[in-house]
C-alpha cells in the first residue's frame, strides 16, 4: 500500500511557509486510507507472487524454456 506524501518545497522560504501551514492546519497531511483489502490476504498474495517465477521455471522442461525464450525474443525484435 503506497501512501502519497505531500511534496516538500526545496526553497527555504517556501519550506518554512509549508511547515507553518502544516502547524496551523491550513494544509492537512494525507490520511492513511482504508482500501478495503485484508492485510493478511495482501501479504499472502505477495508471498506467492515473489516465489511464482522461480517455481514456474523449476517445473519447466528445457524444451519449454527454450520455446518461451524464443517467443519472447521474437516479440522483442518485432517492435
Amino acid at each position: 500500500m503506497t501512501e502519497k506524501k505531500l511534496k516538500r518545497p526545496r526553497d527555504a522560504n517556501q519550506l518554512a511557509k509549508f511547515i507553518a501551514d502544516l502547524a496551523t492546519g491550513e494544509v492537512v497531511p494525507p490520511e492513511e486510507k482504508d482500501d478495503g483489502k485484508n492485510p493478511a490476504a495482501v501479504a499472502l498474495g505477495r508471498l506467492g507472487g515473489k516465489k511464482g517465477g522461480k517455481a514456474r521455471a523449476a517445473k519447466l522442461t528445457p524444451e519449454q524454456r527454450k520455446a518461451i525464450a524464443k517467443k519472447a525474443a521474437e516479440k522483442r525484435w518485432t517492435k
